[in-house]
């Protein structure tokens, strides 16, 4: 064994994308000194999570307080390597690439008290495999078996060669919950390993954490409790910040981003996404997420001259400078421009052509205005971005009607197949199997387009056999060309992770991933 540390046809008229500009440095600490022990934290959350369960959480804000309280075999450091975390060291890999063995720590316990061996990794691994509700499943890739070869000794075999397994035990898929606490309902107790463990909570208000003594690195820890209330507004989440209600408030408005900056007693902490925000077109999603796909009858469902067409309609760059003062970049691609899997085919973009987008809609038959309609979640920004692009495709010749929901909601209307278009993002991984596969493979875990295509397929097989980059990168080009063939989804931009932070706290950290780490926060006066 040795070990490895994983890296982590169709012509087009394209036009060059925004480029990514460099991060802005954070703005410092006005408080120095070494945090104290004691006290409560709040974070004002965006959204309420949809699962508290590993296995079923398909949100952003779910791995926000999974964070805390859920620890992965693997985590993903400031630089976005992968790194160990409650595995001790990276995986050892058989020359053939089909066998991972994981050491486990020592001295390592749940928060019931329960000791995290390798019967209880498998455990849950073997659970993200089989059970028939699983989110991870497709993000684990063709595992044929999980063993506990040793007491803190776990031997995953694979069918074929999967390169991005190890990026995969970085996150959702990674994390190992309680033996004993899988016996009941999960979701209404989580137990896992971490700094925190689960108190209560009160849907669409708040999540409380209080420190687990039981924690291998308790030491570290400074605050006694964590509070997550959840905000959907951005403007409101400011203010909790500025009044000093709440200490952490993620995803900031850009609106607010120049008067939180000049406040003394705040910090603006800021980083480049590794995902994406996307309009999504439902073209086979009849029966709900999981079903083969069918035909859907509608225009813009069955012919991807309409998809296409919309795209045409849509101006990224006015989009950005308009909605998110230009502190977000446009996006054409699932594929990160920072990706070691990127590549000049795989970021070009189609260019607004309005003109364009009305002669695709004759070809195809449509007459003028085409209505169509967009599910959004119903939070100020979301809205605002819905009226952008709804005025914006009108020269296009469409007419778009905006349908807002809940966060929660839209996701139950996504998985059904109860939409049109959908304006949804990805927060992103390291890997970019991850940030493509789920979504377009085949019946994949969140495949909610219902799209479907052998050839995609394929290529995306391909890519995760393949160990080396810069062939990934050429083979995920391939897909997206493909993709842009067929248009189920349309990139639209990518957010910086922008979080607000009371200058009373030390610790905090945001990284590229979109989570913000407060789990060895502590106050400083």
């Amino acid at each position: 064994m040795r070990p490895v540390i994983p890296m982590v046809a169709v012509m087009l008229t394209v036009a060059a994308c925004s480029s990514i500009q460099p991060a802005q440095p954070q703005s410092p600490a006005p408080s120095t000194g070494p945090a104290r022990a004691g006290g409560t934290l709040t974070f004002a959350l965006n959204a309420d999570p949809d699962h508290l369960d590993p296995t079923l959480s398909r949100s952003l804000v779910s791995r926000q307080i999974f964070h805390a309280m859920c620890e992965k075999l693997y985590d993903v450091d400031e630089k976005v390597q992968v790194i160990p975390q409650l595995a001790a060291a990276l995986p050892s890999i058989s020359p053939d690439g089909r066998t991972y063995t994981i050491p486990l720590r020592s001295g390592v316990k749940f928060a019931d008290g329960t000791p995290l061996d390798a019967e209880a990794v498998k455990r849950s691994l073997d659970r993200h495999l089989t059970l028939e509700t699983s989110s991870r499943r497709s993000e684990l890739g063709p595992i044929t078996a999980v063993r506990a070869t040793g007491p803190r000794t776990v031997t995953i075999t694979l069918e074929r060669p999967t390169a991005p397994l190890t990026a995969a035990l970085a996150d959702r898929a990674g994390m190992v919950m309680s033996p004993k606490a899988l016996q009941g309902n999960f979701a209404a107790n989580p137990v896992c390993v971490g700094p925190f463990k689960f108190a209560s909570r009160v849907p669409q208000s708040s999540i409380e954490l209080v420190k687990d003594p039981n924690y291998y690195d308790a030491a570290k820890v400074k605050l006694d409790k964590l509070v997550y209330r959840i905000i959907t507004d951005g403007s409101i989440r400011a203010a909790n910040l500025r009044s000093g209600d709440a200490q952490v408030a993620d995803t900031i408005s850009p609106e607010d981003v120049p008067q939180l900056s000049a406040d003394p007693n705040l910090r603006v902490l800021q980083s480049d996404s590794l995902g994406y925000q996307s309009l999504t077109v439902n073209v086979g999603n009849t029966d709900g997420l999981g079903k083969p796909p069918k035909t859907l009858g509608t225009p813009i469902a069955k012919d991807p001259r309409v998809r296409i067409a919309l795209e045409h309609a849509i101006d990224r760059d006015a989009l950005v400078k308009t909605v998110f003062r230009g502190l977000y970049r446009t996006a054409c691609s699932p594929v990160s421009p920072n990706s070691p899997y990127t590549s000049e085919r795989a970021q070009r973009c189609r260019p607004h052509d309005p003109a364009k987008a009305r002669q695709l809609l004759a070809e195809a038959g449509v007459a003028v205005p085409y209505k169509i309609k967009m599910s959004v979640t119903n939070t100020p920004l979301n809205l605002r971005l819905a009226q952008t692009l709804q005025a914006m495709v009108k020269d296009g010749g469409f007419e778009m009607e905006i349908q807002a929901a809940e966060f929660a909601s839209l996701l139950d209307l996504q998985d059904a197949g109860d939409y049109e278009t959908l304006q949804i993002g990805w927060s992103g991984r390291v890997d970019a199997d991850a940030n493509v596969t789920p979504f377009v493979r085949t019946q994949a875990a969140q495949n909610v387009a219902g799209y479907s295509d052998e050839q995609v397929d394929a290529l995306l097989d391909k890519a995760r056999e393949q160990l080396q980059p810069a062939e990934r990168a050429q083979t995920y080009a391939q897909v997206i060309e493909l993709l842009q063939r067929d248009n189920p989804l349309i990139y639209l931009y990518r957010q910086r992770n922008i979080t607000g932070v009371s200058a009373r706290l030390t610790g905090v950290q945001g990284f590229a991933d979109g989570l913000v780490r407060v789990a060895f926060a502590g106050f400083v006066s």
